[in-house]
This record gives structure tokens, C-alpha cells and sequence, in this order.
């Protein structure tokens, strides 16, 4: 769509029209046009404008093209729609050496935790569309992958270029919740979210899950904690198979504890499927923004009527300036 910004521009068009229809004494009295030449100014009479039809339509294509330009042209696209101030989601992710525990299947394969987190998660970050992502990823301790942003490709890119063991070993439940706490603060008309996915305890790090607790319930930041990793699994010893249960570490009551007085839950995730129906129960506790603002993309025109009634002043001046240039060869001569 075609559209002048400043249209009220368009009502100066008739102004030369105007001045010529003034008296002849007035306009006489007023002001001789004066037009810049190199090395003097000169006075062109009126009988001379006349006489000089094809400058006079120059000059009225240039005044026509320098009004069209301060009328501002712009070209308006199609409508996008640009999502309002929705949720700020926050995602912290366990890098810990407990996360290569193979317990799991990702389509038939067997699997460690971290490569089903990347797999399902990825489908979640997908369907986020009008909320702001963030990647939090922490072992020893925690560090900010990604801050809010509506990209959603780049969080998941970064998510499934996360290798276990790339800060450490151990795990720092409150460093990742306090990271978390500090990255919404500038956030102030938002829901406030974190999803915590871990497979172990607190054991690193220079906050305390209680201490993040607190932090977390004086910011108003709701955490989803998942507790990651399968009830038994079969390994092979020395006297043969037997079944253990690879999540014996997980802090369940702390999980549980951290969701609850955040106002949030805690999950299960003893598979690949559970953990699709987490993210499915997710989106139900935390439904996608659906407001949303439209705004047209603007293109700006006025550079073409400028540039042309530039250069049709130019040819208007060309004939002075080649009469000045023949005269001063001539006297100099």
C-alpha cells in the first residue's frame, strides 16, 4: 500500500501557480527571483521565464518533485504480526556427569539423559511462539547459554550444542535458580518461569537451593522443576545382569519443595514419553501468549522524487552556468 506521511506537504503544490497570478506591481515590488549562479547573482525577469518554456517546465517538474519528496512516500507491507509483552520463560539445563546414565530410548535407541532432554525439549521451544527464551546451563556452576529473546531457533541450536561435562561435574541447583532470578529482574510486566531439569542433588555452587528458593518467591519467579532419569535399569557385573535404580540420587523433596513455594510443580520424567507429557501439562499451566500487536513494515520513497528534482535544478542551471563560462573565456581571451 502507497501512502504519504506528511500529505498536508501536497496543499504547497499551487504556491508558484499563486505567486504567479499576483499582480505585476505586486510581484515587482515583492521580489525579482533570484536564482544562484557561479561567481554572481543575476535577476531573471519575468519576460524571460515566459520566453524560456522548456526551463519553466523543468521548474515546475522540480517543484513538483521536491513536494512529492517532503510529503514523505513510503511503501507499507503486508501486516506481521509482532507479539505482545507476554511470559519470559527461562530454561536451565543439567550438564552434571550423572546426565551420561544411558536409561533412556530416543526412537528405539538407547540413550543418555541429556540427548532425550535435547530431543523433546526441542519440539517445546518450538511451540513457544510469543514468549521470550532463555538457555541456562549449569554443572560446577551456572552460566547463561542464551538470555530472553523470541528467537527460538537460536536457543535450540545453542541447547543442542551442549556437551555434558562443559562446566564440571557436580551439580549447582541454586547458582542456575539464582542466575535465573537476577536475568528477570529487569522484567517487570511478565510472568516469570523456570524450568529446572535435573537428574541428581545440590551438591556445587555458591547458593543454596534454600537461598535460591527465597530469591526466587521475593521476585515473584515461578519454577517447574523436572526430575530426570528412569527408576531401574539393567547393567551387567561380574555375576551377571542385574537391575539398579540409576535415580537414587535425585532430591526429590527439595524438587518438589522449590516448586511448590514458587507456586509452581514438580515432574517425573522416567522416560521419553513422560517427559512429552510434562512439557504437554507446560503448556497448559503456561498457555502460549496469544495477544498480539500487527504492524506494517514501512519503506521510505522520498529518496526518488529528492533525487530527481535535484537533477532537473541542475538542467535548469546548465544553460547560466555554460552562458558565464562562454563570457569569462571571451573576456579572458
Amino acid at each position: 500500500m502507497f501512502e504519504f506521511a506528511w500529505w498536508w506537504a501536497l496543499v504547497l503544490l499551487p504556491l508558484p501557480l499563486l505567486i504567479r497570478l499576483m499582480p505585476a506591481r505586486q510581484r515587482a515590488q515583492s521580489a525579482a527571483l533570484r536564482v544562484p549562479k557561479v561567481g554572481q547573482e543575476f535577476s531573471v525577469s519575468e519576460q524571460k521565464v515566459a520566453s524560456n518554456r522548456g526551463r519553466l517546465l523543468l521548474a515546475s517538474l522540480a517543484w513538483l518533485c521536491l513536494i512529492l519528496a517532503a510529503a514523505r512516500p513510503q511503501w507499507l507491507g503486508e501486516p506481521v504480526n509482532v507479539p505482545a509483552e507476554g511470559r519470559d520463560l527461562m530454561i536451565a539445563v543439567d550438564l552434571s556427569g550423572s546426565m551420561k546414565v544411558e536409561d533412556m530410548q530416543v526412537n528405539g535407541r538407547q540413550a543418555d539423559r541429556l540427548m532425550m532432554i535435547k530431543h523433546v525439549l526441542g519440539d517445546f521451544i518450538e511451540r513457544r511462539i510469543g514468549d521470550r527464551l532463555g538457555l541456562i546451563l549449569f554443572a560446577d556452576t551456572a552460566y547463561l547459554q542464551a538470555p530472553l529473546t523470541y528467537d527460538r531457533e537460536t536457543v535450540a541450536q545453542l541447547l543442542d550444542e551442549a556437551v555434558i561435562g562443559l562446566v564440571g561435574e557436580q551439580t549447582a541447583i541454586g547458582d542456575a535458580i539464582g542466575l535465573a532470578v537476577k536475568r528477570f529482574e529487569t522484567r517487570k510486566d511478565s510472568n516469570k518461569v523456570l524450568i529446572l531439569l535435573t537428574d541428581g542433588q545440590n551438591t556445587a555452587g555458591n547458593i543454596s537451593p534454600k537461598q535460591a528458593n527465597e530469591l526466587a518467591v521475593a521476585h515473584d519467579v515461578t519454577i517447574y522443576t523436572i526430575g530426570v532419569g528412569a527408576d531401574q535399569m539393567l547393567v551387567q557385573s561380574f555375576f551377571g545382569n542385574r537391575r539398579v535404580n540409576p535415580s537414587q540420587e535425585l532430591d526429590e523433596e527439595m524438587l518438589t519443595t522449590l516448586a511448590q513455594s514458587t507456586g509452581g510443580q514438580y515432574f517425573r520424567a522416567r522416560d521419553t514419553q513422560s517427559l512429552e507429557a510434562i512439557y504437554a501439562r507446560l503448556d497448559e499451566l503456561e498457555p502460549v501468549e496469544r495477544e498480539s500487536r500487527q504492524m506494517r513494515p514501512q519503506s521510505a520513497l522520498f529518496f526518488y522524487p529528492l533525487a530527481t528534482g535535484l537533477l532537473l535544478s541542475v538542467l535548469i542551471c546548465l544553460p547560466s552556468l555554460f552562458s558565464w563560462w562562454s563570457v569569462s573565456r571571451r573576456k579572458a581571451l
